[in-house]
């Protein structure tokens, strides 16, 4: 497997140490950074995130990577937040997003044995075959931390189901999605990661 050159956009707030882990038990190399020439050479980039949309989009803008990251031809990967982000909007804030993807986050509503955030261990529905998903299994479990979600879409390659049927995994090009934490999912997440990088 190619180790690539694999640049973690540092959009702060994102705890990425069990990311960097991930990848390097795959052989990969990654960096943090902001720089947008570094980004822009990386093999391949990923978007990670936690906390909220509007203060994820703030941070972007002060280092002038909105602009920065619909432009990128490599694939580039949205985590958690991340894969919101590449969406127009989140009712989060509201906040205007990244609008690679068309699509607005929402909250889930919570019911009774549903608490809002989903967190946790759920299955994937696969809808759509793509290198991103070779050798992951109908109802494969990957570990969810989230209150927003999307709906599903004809970008959705996955969904899950939490009350709701949302999109767990997106592609549009070569910007990809994954609302859950491939690095925290175990072997599942370790072959999605590798496909990935594999891209």
């Amino acid at each position: 497997m190619s180790a690539g050159d694999v640049v973690i956009i540092e959009s702060g707030g994102a705890n990425i140490a069990s990311l960097q882990f991930a990848l390097q038990r795959l052989g990969a190399r990654s960096q943090v950074s902001s720089d947008p020439e570094r980004i822009t050479k990386a093999s391949h980039v990923i978007l990670p995130g936690v906390g909220a949309a509007a203060d994820a989009m703030q941070r972007l803008k002060e280092r002038h990577l909105d602009a920065l990251i619909p432009t990128l031809q490599q694939p580039v990967l949205g985590i958690c937040l991340g894969m919101q982000l590449l969406f127009e909007a989140s009712d989060e804030g509201p906040a205007p997003c990244l609008g690679i993807l068309p699509g607005r986050a929402a909250r889930f509503a919570p019911a009774a044995g549903r608490p809002v955030p989903h967190m946790g261990w759920n299955r994937l529905t696969i809808e759509r075959a793509g290198s991103l998903l070779e050798g992951i299994q109908q109802g494969e479990y990957v570990y969810f931390v989230h209150s927003y979600a999307l709906a599903p879409s004809p970008d959705t390659l996955a969904n899950c189901r939490y009350g709701e049927l949302f999109s767990a995994c997106v592609q549009r090009r070569n910007f990809y999605g994954m609302q859950f934490h491939p690095e925290r999912s175990a072997k599942a997440g370790a072959r999605l990661l590798r496909n990935f990088i594999e891209l």
